[in-house]
């Protein structure tokens, strides 16, 4: 009866099951699908974000199978150099930034609560399908598995929806939201083992939207053939998309041919592309945000809270904050629900600038500057087209609103 019921084992929802079982507050998750596999693409883990994981003991863990990001370089389309700025410790950070794959990181997580908490108290095939609550606490109705017949119950002192985007928590109290915001452009994403790109741990965006964007950036160390594996990001301005659906297989011949000409001394794109293991499709979606998350004794974290448009580097960030937040609020609290709505206060309008950020002016602005001010033409020295200072005062803007500036951090 006074568990926490963690309604999802994502990214989010484990990060907060850990960092609840470190502050001593029972909790418990249950999980949608019938088992958790290591699935996924890349992300990564800025080092606000790594801090917190950090404080939960698991840097150790995630040095083992992330790449510790060494540098952010920007390029054109002509593969010319835009701007370079070091990443994480390189920067003057304490912490990291990790470039990692999504399962790794989910798996990290889920073998240390099992190991801290107890396998017994994460339980798969629990598909949320409603909540109710009362004076003394939530009454959160699951179904065996998505679409499942079987109906079972689960007390607890408040519920968290960890859900993801498609949130059944989110849909309970914003019935009537509509559809995803797409934002015109549509992604392709694949994993590529390729030999090491520039440093070795950089992160880079080249292209602009208009005529075919990329990110790429290792997520695990070579093997014994030299080999990185190399997430890739394809993003182009694309009228027509499908819903989201983080499975669906994409085709090569649907998105290659804006990068046929991408062949520069350090890579040669079209073969880098051709050579990925599988290709998923995905189109650049967000939610407008919420004017609360809170209800109660139930509230929203992560995805379900704040789905963003990946622009930023930011999303896993940002549900690793917002589990940090929860569980100091649950701790200073001893009323259940001033304690979401604490939350809630500290986290909703941060998160909303990001969103909102995120659809305007995150990093990769650099490269739309660029491409407007060049006119998509190569250029003869970039200081002719822009200035050092106006590069970074791009870069570190992001950083302050999305709360990983250097200074936010010594805070």
């Amino acid at each position: 009866m006074d568990e926490v019921i963690i309604v999802g084992a994502g990214i989010g929802g484990l990060t907060l099951a850990l960092a609840l079982h470190q502050a001593n507050i029972p909790c418990r998750i249950l999980e949608s699908a019938a088992e958790i596999r290591a699935v996924g693409v890349g992300i990564n883990l800025l080092p606000h974000a790594t801090k917190a994981l950090a404080a939960l003991g698991l840097e150790p863990a995630l040095a083992k199978v992330a790449i510790a990001t060494a540098d952010a370089t920007f390029f054109n389309r002509f593969g010319q150099l835009i701007y370079q700025e070091p990443l994480g410790r390189l920067a003057g950070y304490a912490h990291p930034q990790f470039s990692i794959h999504r399962g790794d990181l989910q798996m990290i997580l889920l073998d240390a609560f099992r190991s801290r908490a107890g396998a017994n108290r994460l339980l798969t095939n629990r598909h949320c399908v409603g909540v109710e609550q009362d004076a003394a606490g939530v009454t959160v109705t699951f179904s065996d598995g998505p679409g499942g017949a079987n109906r079972t119950t689960v007390r607890g002192r408040v519920a968290i929806a960890c859900d993801g985007i498609n949130s059944a928590v989110r849909r309970q109290f914003f019935p009537d939201e509509g559809e995803p915001r797409y934002s015109g452009v549509n992604m392709w994403r694949g994993v590529t083992r390729w030999q090491p790109i520039l440093s070795g741990a950089s992160m880079v965006r080249a292209g602009w939207l208009s005529h075919g964007k990329m990110v790429i950036y290792p997520i695990r160390a070579a093997g014994a053939d030299g080999l990185q594996l190399i997430n890739w990001v394809a993003e182009i301005e694309t009228q027509n998309y499908r819903k989201r659906d983080w499975n669906r297989a994409g085709s090569l011949d649907d998105f290659i041919e804006a990068f046929a000409d991408w062949h520069f001394d350090w890579l040669d794109v079209p073969a880098f592309i051709r050579a990925a293991d599988h290709v998923l499709e995905f189109p650049m979606v967000d939610q407008d945000p919420l004017p609360r998350w809170s209800f109660g004794r139930v509230t929203l974290l992560g995805d379900a809270a704040h789905p963003m448009v990946p622009r930023g580097s930011n999303g896993a960030g940002q549900a690793i904050l917002d589990a940090r937040a929860l569980t100091t609020a649950l701790l200073e609290n001893n009323d259940s629900v001033a304690a979401l709505a604490a939350y809630e206060k500290q986290r909703l309008e941060a998160t909303t600038r990001v969103v909102l950020t995120n659809r305007t002016n995150p990093p990769d602005a650099i490269l739309r500057e660029v491409f407007q001010r060049t006119k998509d033409q190569p250029f003869r020295a970039i200081e002719d087209v822009i200035s050092r200072e106006e590069l970074v005062g791009l870069s570190e803007g992001y950083k302050r609103i999305a709360g990983y500036s250097t200074d936010a951090l010594r805070g």
